[in-house]
């Protein structure tokens, strides 16, 4: 049986569906959403072929943040790349949660890592030479060495919270609020309720007899110590931030910043230097008050009175002047009236 043509009309429509097939198998929207659907995080896996065809669509119409990685880095704590990669990943999660029922957000912006061993040429494309690198990339940028945005040591000072800041200062998506898993999850809190009835006995015992480490003074003494380092050192601060204890100079990577000038956030290294300083005082003046009121030597007492003074005049001298580099507020003494 000889195999007859199609009719032109025929022929027509199947041409037409070959290419508006082509067409949305090539649509980069279509599959940015399908990998960000499968992915635990929402953030994208990136490639050299997914982001050339990212680019080579046109037009745009959604944004990319592109979070810089290289395996080979992690090894290095200055860099806090692997801290640093969570909270991105936090804050894309938080964004695609917090807009499930805004589909037209979810469809304006994308988060998406690239690996240095895997995507070279994504890496000299961007002419990324240093990390921690986070661009984002808009729905009109070309030039990716120029005209993307990048995101400075400033916009994730505060990690996953200062991230969302400058995704919502660049786009015009709202992230919302940073949803943050729980520090103990259902699993360890089962552990622990159970070793502490499996322990509750031998405590119940131990403190009738008074044999506990609660019945010596020096554990409370240590305790109270601690306690007040950590809440005037701002350690709680750091814990929920996840605040990195130094970052790199924006100006020389190789060289790390200890404080960081402005009242918008604080390094780990600055909060444990004040709440060192601030011990310093407030053991000297429980030394004055409770321990050199028994020395019976008068002279004993003025010589370490003059020097508590000092040294207490000196720590809070240094935490006046960082407080007044940090922020700019001055804080000046005054005579009292009736000595004028």
């Amino acid at each position: 049986m000889a195999i007859t043509n199609p009719p032109p009309l025929l022929h027509f429509l199947l041409i037409s569906l070959l290419i508006s097939l082509s067409h949305s198998s090539s649509d980069p929207l279509s599959e940015l959403k399908s990998l960000r659907s499968t992915s635990d995080s929402s953030t994208i896996h990136l490639s050299d072929s997914l982001f050339r065809r990212i680019l080579s669509h046109h037009p745009r119409t959604f944004s990319l943040l592109v979070f810089f990685d290289a395996t080979q880095l992690h090894n290095k704590p200055e860099l806090q790349l692997q801290s640093l990669k969570s909270e991105f990943k936090l804050v894309s999660k938080s964004f695609f949660e917090n807009n499930q029922n805004n589909p037209d957000a979810l469809s304006k912006l994308f988060f998406g890592v690239i690996e240095f061993g895997e995507s070279q040429s994504t890496f000299a494309q961007f002419g990324v030479n240093s990390l921690p690198h986070i661009r984002l990339v808009g729905p009109t940028d070309k030039d990716m060495k120029s005209e993307p945005v990048k995101m400075d040591a400033g916009d994730y000072s505060r990690l996953a919270d200062s991230m969302a800041e400058f995704v919502e200062s660049r786009t015009n998506v709202v992230v919302g609020d940073i949803v943050r898993p729980p520090i103990v999850s259902r699993k360890q809190m089962g552990v622990i309720v159970l070793g502490v009835l499996i322990m509750l006995p031998f405590l119940i015992k131990r403190v009738i007899v008074g044999d506990t480490m609660l019945h010596d003074w020096k554990v409370w003494l240590a305790g109270a110590v601690f306690v007040y380092f950590f809440s005037v050192s701002g350690a709680m601060f750091n814990i929920i931030r996840k605040m990195p204890m130094v970052i790199p100079d924006r100006n020389d990577p190789n060289k790390l910043v200890f404080f960081y000038q402005g009242s918008g956030m604080q390094l780990g290294a600055e909060g444990f230097t004040i709440g060192f300083l601030y011990t310093i005082v407030g053991l000297l003046l429980a030394l004055m008050t409770h321990v050199l009121v028994r020395v019976r030597s008068v002279n004993a007492q003025r010589l370490v009175m003059i020097v508590a003074l000092f040294v207490s005049f000196l720590a809070v001298n240094r935490v006046v002047l960082l407080d007044n580099w940090k922020t700019g507020y001055g804080i000046h003494g005054y005579w009292p009236s009736s000595w004028n």
